[in-house]
């Protein structure tokens, strides 16, 4: 024998308890709970009330982190814990509190019931306080899943037997639900304080992009920015440079939500300190691609579009690094896409980029798209592609950029039959006017 007697684990009822002595102690939970949904605090009063049911030296209560049964980790593996007659001591000392050991853990993961006669004669059992001698554990549990744990120690040997245990896992099935009311009230609170501090996070992202257009005589420029979720990684932006020039940049960091929107936070300071620094656009691709190898490697990479306009001729310098190619369109002209440059930023170490010329002539329009815009997809795969948005600038010239932009969002959505889109949905066009 090992001293010890391990319970199979059983329904957790408590059958050897009168009807009168269950409907007390749940009256008296129900009474030491209420006015509360605190994790913490729930979990001090409800090991209160154990100590009128059964005798102990030292208990504690301790439940789950959410995110271990989502198959996430914390660093704290608890989420709450209460105790009574132990020392404190950090959580990262503590062997229960920071991986699960001991017979507490043990009955966490198994969700098995223990009581442990003589402490000393179990393996399990992981010094908590010196003058422990017996130890009784149950789980609580939430339907089939073992959230948390009611541990009692005692000073004496064999000072808990089946009739405590009996006892006890009655206690803990009548606690979870307190519990799981209060885990689940925690879990609103924190999902409240994300979805504002995401709130708080768009609007800023937002002041990072233009708030309007910019003025162009001789042109018309709009642009359209949908992001899929509440932050994105898409980006563009008008740089006002020198004799009468206009630089543009498009860009789409890899990946979504917060990860690429600091990605995106980081390029958009990187490109406005290069630009500032008067270098060419090939310089300016390269100096980007090594300083995003340093800083963002190797959580994600860049494709992007710089440009400078020369106005007055329609001239425009480009280099793409990878991006989705913007195109040339117009009604009686060639058409082109813009692809050449180099390849994505902050990926290759030795990249080279080139910078490309092209001309905008008088009734052509540019459009700078993500893949969000040509990727839309319809429900069975299809991709809306450049060619039907050729189309629409081609059809809607006569009406505007803004016109335009609004209706290739209206041909995304009846084309994919959704009013969002499943990556960031980003488009820029600047048309130059046909007497221009």
């Amino acid at each position: 024998m090992s001293g010890e007697d391990l319970q199979p684990d059983r329904p957790a009822h408590a059958e050897g308890l009168s009807a009168e002595a269950k409907y007390r102690l749940l009256l008296d939970l129900s009474r030491k709970v209420r006015g509360t949904l605190d994790l913490g605090e729930t979990l001090d009063r409800l090991l209160d009330s154990v100590r009128a049911i059964v005798e102990y030296d030292a208990a504690g209560i301790f439940v789950l982190n959410d995110d271990v049964f989502a198959g996430h980790r914390r660093k704290e593996l608890i989420a709450g814990v209460a105790r009574r007659g132990f020392e404190e001591r950090p959580a990262e000392t503590d062997p229960m509190l920071s991986h699960g050991m001991g017979i507490t853990g043990h009955v966490i993961r198994t969700g098995e019931s223990v009581v442990a006669r003589d402490v000393r004669l179990d393996s399990r059992y992981v010094v908590g306080r010196a003058s422990t001698l017996s130890e009784i554990a149950v789980p609580i549990t939430v339907g089939e899943l073992t959230i948390g744990a009611l541990n009692l120690e005692s000073d004496r040997c064999g000072a808990f037997d089946d009739d405590h245990l009996e006892v006890l896992r009655f206690f803990a099935e009548a606690a979870a639900v307190a519990i799981d009311k209060a885990m689940l009230h925690r879990s609103l609170l924190e999902k409240q304080q994300l979805e504002a501090q995401l709130r708080v996070a768009h609007q800023v992202q937002s002041r990072l992009l233009p708030q309007g257009p910019p003025t162009v005589d001789g042109y018309d420029v709009a642009a359209v920015y949908i992001p899929s979720w509440e932050l994105a990684g898409d980006y563009y932006d008008f740089f006002r440079l020198a004799e009468g020039r206009l630089g543009m940049v498009i860009a789409d960091v890899a990946g979504k939500g917060v990860p690429a929107a600091l990605i995106m936070a980081t390029f958009r300071a990187l490109l406005r300190a290069q630009v500032a620094s008067g270098a060419a656009l090939a310089e300016i691709a390269a100096r980007l691609n090594r300083l995003l190898r340093d800083d963002c490697r190797p959580h994600g990479f860049v494709t992007c579009f710089l440009a400078e306009l020369e106005p007055s001729t329609g001239r425009l310098t480009y280099v793409n690094c990878g991006h989705v190619p913007p195109l040339l369109v117009g009604t009686d002209l060639g058409e082109e896409e813009l692809s050449e440059g180099g390849p994505v930023l902050g990926v290759f170490e030795k990249a080279a980029y080139v910078a490309r010329e092209a001309t905008l002539e008088p009734g052509q329009s540019l459009v700078l798209l993500t893949d969000g815009v040509s990727e839309a997809r319809r429900p069975d795969g299809e991709e809306l592609g450049a060619s039907r948005l050729r189309a629409a600038v081609r059809e809607g010239s006569s009406r505007g950029a803004a016109a335009v932009a609004g209706e290739i969002v209206s041909l995304a959505r009846g084309f994919t039959g959704s009013t969002g889109f499943e990556d960031d949905f980003t488009l820029v066009l600047l048309a130059r006017r046909a007497g221009g």
